[in-house]
């Protein structure tokens, strides 16, 4: 079984999106900022990485996440071509998934990770967003955070963590790489 790890580019203020979300700008206002790095960069660590994110087994998002970003991904999910599973996580289901989508709903993160276990295989699992990342973290089920750290200052926003119910988590540095356009850092969770 593979790893469960939080992989997320945000500001350094601490956004994961910009102020504005909206289904047009999923990231908010000039938030597309946040992945120049996986997209617009020459630095062949940075196609590394973001090349990785094809051989994750599995990706888990939220209902949000989802509805934002569905008309960017369509049917292969965010990935594209690799088409690697994505598990929502929601109260019900849209009446609108694109025919041969990667997409299955679920109802609890739980629920989540027992059906992107099975879907990764000994693949390593992604989570995304925030609320749901959240949930994962409190409940003590990521193994590894791994931060994509943009020097840009948002201002507003959304934030990466809002509210852990006061529990702190204990991190370990396992991998730093500096680039021009992120510093990408990776922790295990000390569990």
């Amino acid at each position: 079984m593979g790893e469960v790890i939080y992989d997320i580019s945000m500001s350094l203020d601490g956004f994961i999106a910009a102020a504005n979300v909206r289904p047009e700008a999923g990231l908010g206002d000039d938030g597309e900022r946040l992945h120049d790095w996986g997209f617009n960069s020459a630095d062949p660590r940075n196609r590394e990485i973001a090349e990785a994110w094809a051989t994750t087994g599995a990706v888990i998002v939220g209902r949000t996440t989802y509805n934002l970003s569905i008309p960017h991904w369509g049917a292969d999910g965010p990935v594209s071509a690799a088409r690697v599973p994505v598990v929502v996580v929601s109260h019900s289901v849209p009446q609108d998934i694109p025919q041969g989508g990667v997409y299955s709903f679920v109802n609890g993160v739980e629920a989540a990770l027992e059906k992107a276990q099975k879907l990764a295989g000994d693949k390593d699992i992604s989570i995304t967003g925030s609320n749901v990342a959240q949930q994962f973290i409190t409940l003590g089920l990521v193994d590894e955070i791994f931060i994509h750290l943009v020097p840009v200052l948002f201002g507003s926003g959304m934030r990466l963590i809002e509210d852990l119910g006061g529990e702190h988590v204990q991190l370990e540095t396992t991998e730093v790489i500096e680039t021009k356009e992120a510093i990408h850092l990776r922790f295990r969770v000390i569990k």
